[in-house]
């Protein structure tokens, strides 16, 4: 009982212990935050990758393509339905994207995707801005501009298909989340920001809500190709839905070379139907989706006919890449490699008849893990060196607590002596200081961990706070990190890990301070004294 009511008695009256509690609490959220941080960093990085790429990635790493990937789709597919949930072919190319209105131009990676599949294979129409709130609407066909108008009470209104879509949506998300839904916000206060007006030369009348302009194909931009991020998180679009944009491209023949036509690059003009949101800053500040029958045929990827002077023949149809979506349950690997098997038997039949046959020989199938293995390896280096300087750099509260620690034995002297002439053993003593040490730090782990926590819960508006007060203040940055917004999750299993550290921790700061409280010797402390 003595040893509580001492460790106790020294907790509340010894105010140098504050420090020793203020050492271990800083140290503690600070190694928190940065764990959190980067943790949070390393799992972006792999929840991107996976829910962009699917699982399994068939490529050959070469803007020419491959073919025959349809029938090898269908092919595995019908063999192996236990493992293959859904493929599909996906073109990435290169070009420039330029809005007429404004006069600007931007360079773009233009993606071709099915996007029914896309939406099957990953998280593609997670991120799609217009689908969520009028599921159902975003298409990569051809599309006309549809503009807001105004119903019989004079109230702003849209299409009645997009009003019948966002009704499906609020029926299922609840008054609550509709209501802070930015297009309703938009709409409830006459200010349709994302639609635009029925233009009054077509309208005939009534400015009755509808579909104008000519039927032009569907393109998705990237989020931050069309849309200026607000300090708050917010998006402040540039454009209407159905806006109409160019996109110039960059054509490639099966043997590399730059497809000459007479008119230079082909242009091509597109509707803006939808944004996507990924979160890798990279990637939306590039991408441009169109429909993959239609990026083929204007790449001249579809199926060609050679004249007699080149030969004659075929060319196969060719795409740059097949994401795959395995079943749950199936290894990845595994099915990786009964995949690659399974394509060397298959092209061996194939390739004869080719021009270029390297593009089908350097096919390779690879896991979302093994296509983005360099990204996450170096961030979960990163992460282990920054946690480590930062670990080394807490071991400071060690040292502090036992200095404090040795002061407190210093001042306590004739304490311990009248300690140790009651009955008091050595072992008793030094139990004394080592619950006193543990104390402080479970009281300055607690204190840290709900610091730290509550930093990293706020971290992106403490983030928004000092752009606000000056962008020079500005400590994440987009363009470096990729990301758009800082991680802000803790895991339970690190913040149970740093906090029993921190207790050991400042029980091991207490140890040289319990032993030289122990060898006091009743006496000689009185004597002292």
């Amino acid at each position: 009982m003595y040893k509580l009511f001492l460790c106790l008695r020294y907790l509340r009256k010894r105010r140098i212990a504050f420090f020793a509690v203020a050492a271990v609490c800083l140290c503690t959220a600070m190694v928190l935050i940065v764990v959190s941080v980067m943790g949070g960093f390393l799992q972006m990085v792999r929840d991107r990758s996976r829910g962009m790429l699917g699982d399994l990635i068939m490529e050959n790493a070469s803007l020419q393509g491959f073919p025959f990937y349809q029938e090898f789709i269908d092919l595995i597919k019908a063999e192996m339905p236990d493992q293959i949930e859904e493929a599909t072919p996906v073109i990435i190319s290169y070009g420039v994207i330029r809005f007429p209105t404004d006069q600007i131009t931007k360079p773009a990676q233009i993606v071709g995707i099915r996007l029914a599949e896309t939406m099957r294979v990953n998280e593609f129409g997670k991120g799609l801005f217009y689908e969520t709130y009028y599921p159902g609407t975003s298409t990569l066909g051809p599309v006309r501009m549809p503009c807001v108008g105004f119903d019989e009470a004079g109230r702003p209104a849209l299409p009645e298909d997009l009003e019948a879509a966002w009704q499906r949506w609020r029926a299922s998300a609840g008054p609550a989340q509709a209501a802070k839904a930015p297009i309703e916000e938009s709409l409830r206060y006459n200010r349709p920001g994302y639609y635009a007006p029925v233009p009054a030369e077509e309208s005939g009348g009534p400015m009755a809500p509808g579909w104008y302009g000519r039927e032009l194909p569907g393109a998705i931009i990237g989020t931050d190709l069309c849309a200026r991020r607000e300090p708050d998180g917010t998006f402040t679009r540039y454009y209407w839905r159905g806006y109409p944009v160019t996109l110039t491209f960059v054509p490639f023949t099966d043997t590399g070379k730059p497809l000459e036509t007479g008119s230079g690059m082909p242009s091509k003009l597109f509707r803006y139907v939808d944004d996507c949101r990924t979160g890798v800053y990279d990637i939306d500040s590039m991408s441009v989706y169109v429909d993959f029958d239609l990026l083929q045929d204007v790449l001249e990827m579809d199926e060609q006919r050679l004249g007699e002077e080149a030969g004659g023949g075929t060319i196969p149809p060719r795409t740059t890449q097949v994401q795959i979506k395995l079943r749950p349950g199936a290894d990845p690997r595994r099915t990786r490699d009964l995949l690659v098997e399974r394509w060397r038997e298959f092209y061996a039949g194939r390739i004869d008849g080719l021009r270029t046959p390297e593009l089908i020989r350097r096919v390779m199938i690879l896991t979302w893990e093994e296509k983005q293995a360099k990204f996450i390896g170096a961030v979960e280096k990163e992460k282990v060196l920054v946690t480590t300087l930062f670990g080394v750099v807490s071991v400071v509260a060690v040292f502090l607590v036992g200095v404090i620690f040795h002061m407190i034995v210093q001042q306590k002297t004739r304490d311990i002596g009248i300690i140790r002439s009651v009955g008091a053993t050595s072992l008793g003593v030094a139990q004394i200081f080592i619950a006193y040490g543990a104390a402080v730090g479970l009281i300055g782990g607690a204190l840290g961990t709900m610091l730290g926590t509550a930093f990293v819960w706020r971290i992106n508006e403490f983030q928004d706070f000092l752009r606000r007060l000056d962008p020079r203040l500005e400590v994440w940055n987009a363009e470096v990190y990729a990301f758009d917004r800082i991680p802000n999750t803790v895991k339970a299993w690190d913040a149970g890990v740093i906090y029993l550290v921190a207790v050991l921790a400042s029980i091991a700061g207490s140890l040289v301070a319990a032993r030289r409280a122990a060898r006091v010797w009743p006496v000689e402390a009185l004597r002292y004294e």
